[in-house]
């Protein structure tokens, strides 16, 4: 049992010499989502961690296995949305978003997980109505 345990000390501590890169890219404000202020607000602090490219990286994403998951999760994130890039988006992807975030933000979003490491994601069933209401409504 102790050299069980000795040997994920190891494993531990040389997972650390692999780093990953969890970086913001500089996009230009003017590709960025438009929408009215309490969207946005609610937007920045529910879902710009990992669906734009202002991601907050906390200390704990240096920490390995840590960092791989979080990085996994933002680049997922980002794949799916990114907030950041939105006006490079022609109008059919802009209307298949907003149908997936219509869905999404109902029950699957922000994630579990996510929330409860960062109780200022959560949204309020009110919060999530004035989203898809506004999703049914978005000029693009």
């Amino acid at each position: 049992m102790l050299n069980v345990l000795k040997y994920m000390v190891i494993v531990l501590v040389l997972l650390q010499f692999i780093q990953v890169d969890i970086t913001n890219p500089i996009t230009p404000k003017n590709q960025e989502i438009k929408a009215p202020k309490p969207i946005m607000k609610m937007f920045k602090r529910a879902c710009y961690d990992c669906h734009s490219n202002e991601v907050k990286i906390p200390w704990y994403a240096n920490i390995a296995p840590i960092s791989f998951y979080i990085k996994r999760h933002v680049d997922l994130g980002r794949a799916w949305l990114n907030f950041s890039i939105w006006e490079t988006y022609d109008k059919k992807k802009k209307d298949k978003k907003l149908q997936e975030i219509y869905k999404a933000i109902y029950k699957a979003m922000p994630l579990a997980d996510y929330i409860s490491m960062h109780k200022e994601a959560t949204l309020s069933k009110e919060q999530r109505d004035q989203i898809r209401k506004w999703t049914n409504k978005a000029p693009f």
